[in-house]
C-alpha cells in the first residue's frame, strides 16, 4: 500500500500571504527605519546603562572607589558611579542639591509660565480683547528664539560688579547694586524661563478655547451659575487635557534645560541636574554624569506616564460636533484698553526689551558703562588689535564679528546644520508617518511610533552626553565621529524624530488609501505613488516638520554644547564660550545674529508655506 502525502512546501497560500504583507511599502519602509531607530534611539539607552555601571580608567584616580571584591579593570561591571553619586561624601554637592535645584527651578518656572500662558490664552480668545490677531501672533515669537538670550539679557540688566566684575544697567542708573538673589540663582533663572515656555501653554490652551461652543458656558449661567461657578465647573474640565499636555511639554523641556542655568546659576555655583552632567563630563566623569542622567530620564518619563494616566481617565467631552457653534467673546467693559495696555506692556518687556537690551550692550566699549560716550562699532565692525578710548586693546585683539573669520564660519555651520537636519526630518517624518499610518495596528506601526517618540523623554543634555560617549569611539560599521560635522548631524536629527514623525503622521492620516489604490490601478509603483500623490498631499507636514526642526536646531545648546570642536562649533556654543569668558559684547552680538537667522528663516518658510506650498498640492 502506498501513501501519498501532499505536501504545499513553499507554495503554502500563508507563506505566499506572508510574503506578499512583507513586501507591503510601509512594512518595508517600518522595517527599515525600525533598524535606523534601533540604532540611534535604543543603542544609545543601553550605552547610558552600559556606561554608568562600567569601570573606567578614569575611575582608578576616585578616593571613593568601592569594588566589591571586583578587580579594577577597565570594562568591568562596577557600582562605584552609583555610590558616588547617591552615597559618598560628594553626593550633596554631586546629586541631591542639584535635583533640589532642578525641582524648583522645573516645578517653579512649570507654574509660572502656565499661569502666564492660560491667562493670556483666555485674554486673546474669550475676551474682546483689541488687536488679539496681532497679540496672538507676537505671543508665540519667544517659541521661535532661543530661552538663553533672556537670560543674557537679565545679566546685562541686573548684575553686579561684586560676581559679575562690572554693574548692569540697574547698578547704572540708580547706583544701588542688586542684591545677589536677583542677579543670579533661582529667581531670575524661573523668570527668564517662564518668559520663553509660556508659549507651549498659549499655543496649547488657545486652541482647545477656540474649540469650546460659548453656548455652553451660557447655559451654566442660564441655570444658575456664576462667572467662578462656570469657569470650574465647564471651561476648566474642557481645556484640562490641553493644560496636562502644555504642563508635560513644559516640565520635560524645563527639566533638560542648560543655557539659562548655566548662564545664571553656575556663577554663584548654583547647580542643575543639566549643569552637573555638564561638569561631570568636563572632568571626565561620564559613569557619575550618565546615573544623573538616568534619573532624569526617569522623572520626565514617570511625569509623561502620569500625564497620560490621568487624561485617560478623564470622561471625554464633546466640544465639536455636526452643529454649527460659536464663540462669542467676553465684555471687559472698561477694564478693556486697561488689560490690553497691561497685555503690551507684558509683551514689549519679555520679547522686545531683552532683544533692545542685547543689541544695546554690544555697542559698549566697556563693561558697566552705558553712556553715549561709550559707544563704539568695535564689536560688529572693528579691526584686529583695536585700541579703545579707554586706552586698551579690544576684545583682546579680535575682530569684530562681521570681519571675523571664525564667526563666519560658525554662522555656516549654524545654517547648514539647521537645513540638513530640517530637510532629513522632514523626509524621514513623512515616511515614518507612512509606516505608522498605514500599518495602523500592526506591532511595526506601533514600535516605530515608540521609539520615534522615545528621544523626547531623554534630557537634551544626557542625550548629547550619550552620543558623546557612544561614538567617540568606531562602533560596527561606523567609524569614530567625535569631532565630526556628520556626528552633529545624527544627534540633532535623531533629536527631532519626536516632532517630525508625529507632524509626518498627521499629515498621512488626511489622506484616503483610495488614492494610493487608483494609481496602483494604472500600473504606478511605489515611488511614483510617493512622488505624485503622497508627497505633494503631505507637503504641510513636511513644512510643519521642517519647520519646527529648523527652529529647535537653530537655537540647540544643551544637545550640542558636549559635542563641538573647533572645527564644529556653532553659533549657540560660541555665545556660550564668550560669555564664560567675560565677553559679553560678542556673545550679546552673535545671539542677535542667531535670533535674526532665526525669525528669518521662519519667515521665509511661512512665506513658502503661504504659496509655493498651496500651488504644489494644486499641481
Amino acid at each position: 500500500m502506498s501513501i501519498s502525502v501532499k505536501t504545499e512546501g513553499f507554495n503554502s497560500p500563508l507563506l505566499r500571504k506572508a510574503g506578499r504583507e512583507i513586501k507591503k511599502p510601509e512594512r518595508v519602509i517600518g522595517i527599515i527605519l525600525l533598524a535606523l531607530l534601533v540604532f540611534f534611539v535604543f543603542m544609545p539607552l543601553i550605552n547610558i546603562f552600559q556606561t554608568a555601571f562600567t569601570f573606567t580608567l578614569s575611575d582608578r584616580r576616585l578616593p571613593q572607589v568601592v569594588l566589591h571584591g571586583l578587580k579594577a579593570i577597565p570594562g568591568n561591571f562596577t557600582l562605584v558611579h552609583l555610590e558616588r553619586v547617591f552615597y559618598s561624601d560628594v553626593s550633596k554637592n554631586m546629586f541631591y542639591k542639584p535635583l533640589l535645584n532642578s525641582i524648583v527651578v522645573t516645578g517653579g518656572l512649570t507654574i509660572l509660565s502656565m499661569l502666564i500662558g492660560c491667562i493670556l490664552a483666555y485674554l486673546v480668545v474669550r475676551t474682546d480683547l483689541p488687536f488679539k490677531k496681532i497679540i496672538a501672533n507676537v505671543a508665540t515669537i519667544p517659541y521661535v528664539i532661543p530661552s538663553w538670550p533672556i537670560a543674557l539679557a537679565w545679566l546685562t540688566l541686573f548684575k553686579n560688579q561684586r560676581i559679575g566684575g562690572s554693574q548692569g544697567w540697574f547698578q547704572y542708573l540708580t547706583g544701588i547694586a542688586p542684591p545677589d538673589w536677583l542677579s543670579y540663582g533661582p529667581v531670575p533663572i524661573i523668570i527668564c524661563l517662564s518668559l520663553h515656555y509660556y508659549a507651549f501653554s498659549f499655543i496649547t490652551v488657545s486652541g482647545a478655547l477656540a474649540s469650546i461652543d460659548s453656548n455652553l458656558e451660557e447655559t451654566g449661567a442660564l441655570l444658575g451659575a456664576n462667572r467662578r461657578q462656570v469657569m470650574s465647573k465647564i471651561t476648566l474640565p474642557l481645556v484640562m487635557p490641553a493644560i496636562l499636555s502644555a504642563f508635560i511639554l513644559t516640565f520635560s523641556k524645563g527639566l533638560g534645560t542648560f543655557g539659562t542655568p548655566a548662564f545664571l546659576g553656575l556663577p554663584v555655583s548654583y547647580t542643575t541636574l543639566a549643569t552637573q552632567i555638564y561638569s561631570a563630563i568636563r572632568n571626565n566623569l561620564p559613569g557619575d554624569a550618565f546615573i544623573i542622567a538616568i534619573i532624569m530620564i526617569i522623572i520626565s518619563g514617570l511625569t509623561i506616564y502620569m500625564n497620560v494616566k490621568v487624561i485617560g481617565a478623564r470622561k471625554s467631552y464633546v466640544t465639536i460636533s455636526g452643529k454649527g457653534f460659536r464663540s462669542k467673546p467676553m465684555n471687559l467693559g472698561r477694564a478693556r484698553w486697561f488689560i490690553f495696555a497691561l497685555v503690551m506692556l507684558f509683551v514689549i518687556t519679555c520679547i522686545f526689551l531683552p532683544l533692545y537690551v542685547l543689541l544695546y550692550q554690544t555697542f559698549m566699549e566697556v563693561n558697566g558703562d552705558y553712556s553715549l560716550s561709550n559707544f563704539t562699532l568695535h564689536y560688529w565692525i572693528g579691526a584686529p588689535n583695536t585700541i579703545g578710548k579707554s586706552g586698551i586693546v579690544l576684545g583682546e585683539g579680535q575682530a569684530g564679528i562681521l570681519r571675523n573669520p571664525d564667526i563666519w564660519l560658525t554662522t555656516w555651520n549654524s545654517i547648514r546644520l539647521s537645513i540638513t537636519v530640517s530637510i532629513l526630518a522632514g523626509i524621514i517624518g513623512i515616511f515614518l508617518g507612512y509606516a505608522i499610518v498605514r500599518g495602523r495596528g500592526t506591532k511595526l506601526a506601533s514600535a516605530c511610533d515608540t521609539f520615534s517618540f522615545a528621544p523626547y523623554i531623554i534630557p537634551s543634555i544626557a542625550f548629547g552626553a550619550v552620543y558623546l560617549g557612544m561614538f567617540s569611539r568606531p562602533i560596527g560599521f561606523f567609524p569614530s565621529l567625535y569631532g565630526t560635522f556628520a556626528l552633529l548631524v545624527i544627534v540633532s536629527l535623531a533629536k527631532r524624530l519626536p516632532f517630525s514623525s508625529r507632524t509626518g503622521s498627521a499629515a498621512m492620516m488626511q489622506i484616503d488609501k483610495s488614492l494610493e489604490e487608483a494609481g496602483t490601478l494604472v500600473g504606478a509603483g511605489f515611488w511614483t505613488k510617493f512622488t505624485k500623490i503622497i508627497y505633494p498631499l503631505t507637503k504641510s507636514g513636511f513644512v510643519a516638520g521642517f519647520m519646527l526642526s529648523f527652529i529647535s536646531t537653530m537655537r540647540e545648546l544643551s544637545l550640542i554644547v558636549l559635542l563641538v570642536t573647533p572645527e564644529t562649533k556653532i553659533l549657540p556654543t560660541m555665545t556660550f564660550r564668550y560669555t564664560e569668558g567675560g565677553y559679553h559684547q560678542f556673545g550679546d552680538a552673535i545671539a542677535m545674529i542667531l535670533v535674526f537667522l532665526s525669525l528669518l528663516g521662519i519667515y521665509i518658510i511661512r512665506k513658502y508655506q503661504g504659496t509655493d506650498m498651496a500651488k504644489g498640492i494644486g499641481d
